[in-house]
């Protein structure tokens, strides 16, 4: 089960994704996430990159942010994602991106996007692969300011390069890893 654990819609429930392709995030560190973002949030722009159910940019939309935009390439996900946006009648504050994220974020960045808060919890292997804050650089859609937040498995050897890490937090097989 996936809930909204606190603001604005806190105890609805979320849908799910069919399958193991997405892995939500557990109840215990979204909390931990948001404890640790409280101040940042309200007022914010939040992108949820790899958004999966959408349950983290939903979470920070319930805590106060301004706009959310999601970015997800799995189709089935993204009819999730519209479901649970639905059900938070939350529609007028956001924007779905169904597209790969490195292209979107060059959309995003064209259209000069900026985002006070940048989560993202790609696949796990992706990140043995490529490094999802490159293109975040490369295109400047972190305002000034602005936090990069990244969800990875704790054995997960990552160098962020363009960006300096401002505190780690592992629960279970988790790392949120804050970078400035």
């Amino acid at each position: 089960m996936i809930r909204i654990i606190g603001g604005k819609y806190k105890g609805k429930r979320l849908k799910k994704v069919p399958g193991d392709v997405v892995r939500p995030m557990p109840d215990k560190l979204k909390e931990s996430l948001f404890n640790i973002l409280q101040d940042d949030v309200r007022g914010s722009v939040f992108l949820d990159g790899f958004a999966g159910t959408g349950s983290v940019g939903i979470e920070a939309l319930s805590r106060g942010a301004e706009r959310a935009v999601f970015i997800e390439e799995y189709y089935p996900a993204v009819k999730v994602i519209k479901m649970n946006i639905e059900k938070c009648d939350v529609k007028d504050q956001v924007r779905i991106m169904h597209k790969e994220f490195n292209r979107a974020v060059i959309q995003l960045s064209r259209q000069k996007a900026k985002f006070d808060l940048i989560f993202l919890d790609p696949p796990y292997k992706l990140l043995e692969e490529r490094n999802p804050l490159k293109v975040i650089n490369k295109r400047e859609i972190l305002a000034e300011g602005g936090k990069i937040i990244l969800r990875r498995f704790y054995k997960t050897k990552f160098a962020a390069k363009f960006f300096n890490l401002q505190r780690q937090v592992t629960l279970g097989d988790d790392t949120l890893a804050f970078y400035i």
